[in-house]
């Protein structure tokens, strides 16, 4: 770039050299002297301005981030192969040169289409959706050129206002359409998504087919009519009354759960101190039970060694008799047939 412009600079300050080096030997001439070796002067002026300009006039230098188109006299009017970025050779005074960003480049519908470098804005777009409610719409489409068909596409078909006639008019027209199929609810909650994605396939396609590549569709904001906008505000103020009340009762049920959760664990815990109770009453009943059985037992078998003792020794009966005496009897009652009765020794001491 820097040779370049170096060239042309030369090429320019050449042909003041030269008009300078004429005026001087005519300037000679005219007072008599001599100019025959001025004469080869101007002639090597002459050729030195002619080169720079047809260098200056045959090199182009192409940035990084363009595609250069070549402008010819010969058949067709122009190159069918772009040139590429870097120093390029064309033609002098028959060819000409005319360069085609491909970087990125932002067209906004805003209100606000002031957003940066290379970028050209627009009125956001009014569209109506299926229910017939108006809408209005604030994108961003960002997009650059294909490389590839920037002569065929960018240069011939659209002689260079792709922008004008073909990117503005066809993305506010597809945004109209993809809006058209949804209703104003749809719009702007469950269906925004849907409704981005529908633009952005359809604008890949479009865009595809003028020499464009879409890098980005950004929906930005759908804002309504005042009216409508009122109705919506007073819709979400409602829904927050009844999210509001349905957190309410969430809370309430919770707190019941929890209390019936409670009392079920009081009275789980109360079955089993009752059951634990039941279960000790049971275990000292089978226990009296028991030692009563035992001493019944004990008794029988008492009572039947008793009674073989008798059988053997019937005046163990009278022994037994005696011995369950009162302690304070002091008198001896014999058998029927003796009717005296004798004192009792004394046994004490």
């Amino acid at each position: 770039m820097a040779l370049v412009t170096v060239l042309r600079g030369l090429a320019a300050l050449s042909w003041l050299g030269l008009i300078g080096a004429i005026v001087y030997v005519v300037g000679r001439a005219a007072r008599g002297q001599r100019t025959k070796g001025r004469v080869l002067l101007v002639v090597a002026v002459l050729v030195v301005a002619v080169l720079l300009n047809v260098l200056s006039a045959g090199l182009v230098y192409v940035e990084s981030y363009e595609m250069g188109v070549v402008k010819t006299i010969a058949s067709g009017g122009v190159r069918p192969e772009p040139l590429e970025p870097g120093l390029n050779w064309i033609i002098p005074f028959a060819e000409s040169a005319e360069t085609y960003t491909f970087s990125d480049e932002t067209y906004t519908m805003s209100v606000d289409t002031s957003q940066g470098t290379n970028v050209y804005g627009d009125l956001p777009v009014v569209a109506r959706t299926s229910d017939g409610q108006e809408v209005t719409i604030d994108a961003s489409v960002i997009f650059k050129i294909n490389p590839a068909r920037v002569v065929q596409d960018i240069h011939i078909r659209w002689i260079g206002l792709y922008r004008e006639r073909f990117v503005m008019p066809e993305v506010r027209g597809i945004i109209r359409d993809a809006v058209s199929k949804y209703g104003v609810e749809e719009v702007y909650s469950i269906h925004r998504q849907e409704l981005t994605d529908l633009v952005r396939e359809d604008l890949f396609s479009t865009l595809d087919g003028a020499g464009l590549i879409l890098q980005s569709f950004v929906l930005r904001n759908i804002s309504f009519t005042p009216e409508y906008a009122a109705v919506i505000e007073s819709k979400q103020i409602a829904e927050q009354r009844v999210l509001e009340e349905e957190f309410v009762v969430q809370q309430r049920e919770q707190q019941a759960k929890q209390a019936v959760k409670t009392a079920e664990g009081e009275a789980q815990s109360v079955v089993k101190r009752a059951e634990g109770n039941a279960e000790a009453l049971i275990i000292q009943a089978e226990a009296e039970a028991q030692a009563r059985l035992i001493k019944a037992q004990a008794e029988a078998q008492a009572l039947q060694l008793l009674g073989q003792a008798i059988a053997a020794y019937p005046d163990v009966l009278t022994l037994e008799y005696i011995m369950k005496l009162a302690p304070n009897i002091t008198v001896m009652l014999l058998p029927s047939n003796n009717p005296f009765l004798f004192p009792l020794p004394d046994l004490g001491p």
